[in-house]
């Protein structure tokens, strides 16, 4: 099946339907790595690496700003219109472009290199309704990078895991499992009472990490832990039954 169709910046693309006879499932490799995604950083990895976030919308916001203000004087219908409104478009899709792009290499990256991969099942969707982050988000794509990491997964025989989104990662310490009452986002470090100093992100990234072999261990899902009177997580979970 082919298609054919003009985006809003006036380019051309053909779509076609065939079936690919180089995808096939990679060699196995015992690696899983945890994923917390961000906004200092757009990826915290287990292993502790920190991926920068390029803010591809940060870089052009000055031109789009200016181009959409010459859009807004241009009257509706005219020429002038529709010249101004192609330059806005035509920024809008180098952003969307260099984003995707980014994308497309971390998580052809993280397919390859890791067996399984374990992320955070964020609503994105409710997210973006605070408006002192709304801009931020959307442009870091987070739903997007989920989309292309779980196609390859299935392309390349790779397993994603998403952990549950009311799971502790942030408060929960790696290293003897104490769930913390609260931890603002304007901590980045933090000192459990064991003594464990944690990066927070790279904290995050471990828990995840456990939760889902977790899951893969028992078949349970994830669920929010409930601190006890001591203060440490319940972090054992039950596999679920089934009737008969």
């Amino acid at each position: 099946m082919r298609r054919a169709a003009q985006d809003a910046a006036g380019r051309w693309f053909v779509s076609l339907l065939c079936d690919d006879p180089s995808v096939q499932p990679l060699p196995a490799t015992g690696q899983a790595i945890g994923v917390d995604v961000g906004l200092n950083h757009l990826l915290t990895l287990s292993t502790g690496e920190k991926i920068a976030n390029p803010r591809h919308e940060r870089r052009d916001r000055a031109a789009l700003a200016r181009q959409q203000r010459r859009l807004a004087k241009k009257e509706k219908g005219s020429a002038n219109r529709a010249r101004a409104r192609l330059k806005v478009a035509r920024i809008h899709a180098r952003i969307a472009d260099r984003r995707r792009d980014g994308l497309h290499k971390l998580t052809t990256r993280l397919v390859r290199e890791n067996q399984t991969v374990v992320i955070e099942d964020l609503t994105v969707r409710n997210m973006v309704k605070n408006r002192k982050l709304a801009r931020a988000i959307s442009d870091a794509a987070w739903s997007e990078f989920r989309s292309m990491l779980e196609y390859k997964a299935q392309w390349y025989g790779r397993g994603v895991i998403a952990v549950d989104r009311w799971f502790p990662s942030s408060r929960l310490c790696s290293a003897c499992n104490t769930l913390q009452d609260t931890m603002p986002l304007n901590i980045r470090t933090w000192t459990c009472d064991c003594g464990t100093t944690h990066d927070r992100d790279v904290n995050a990234a471990h828990n995840l990490l456990a939760a889902g072999l977790a899951v893969t261990v028992c078949g349970a899902g994830v669920r929010p832990q409930r601190s006890t009177p001591d203060r440490r997580s319940a972090t054992k979970q039950q596999p679920s039954r089934r009737e008969p």
